[in-house]
């Protein structure tokens, strides 16, 4: 009996941590995602408009990215847009990580 709860502890420590790096990666994908769609559909939006949109994106989604963490550059039809921060993931009760992320999006202008 004692085995099968310490089975079950750890199963739900695992199932947990899985659950809260799982959420984080997810937030980040959709940011991912946002800035695509921002960039590719930029109009004749300045480039610094474009960049506090992309810190604003960060916002929505929680993450904890400021302006100095965004670099956007154009080299001939592309826009790259860098960005990474670290999000604390609380993986096991009392136990926080420090989870580096970095986004690199790359956008195709037909121009």
């Amino acid at each position: 009996m004692i085995k099968f709860i310490i089975k079950l502890a750890i199963v739900g420590l695992i199932a947990n941590a899985t659950w809260r790096i799982g959420n984080a990666y997810a937030a980040f994908y959709r940011y991912q995602d946002a800035v695509h769609q921002t960039v590719q559909f930029r109009g004749r939006k300045a480039d610094e408009e474009v960049r506090l949109r992309v810190v604003e994106l960060a916002g929505e989604y929680d993450l904890p990215i400021r302006d100095e963490d965004v670099m956007m550059r154009k080299e001939f039809n592309h826009y790259l847009v860098d960005a990474s921060y670290v999000r604390p993931i609380e993986v096991f009760p009392g136990y926080t990580y420090p989870w580096p992320f970095a986004a690199h999006i790359d956008v195709f202008i037909d121009k």
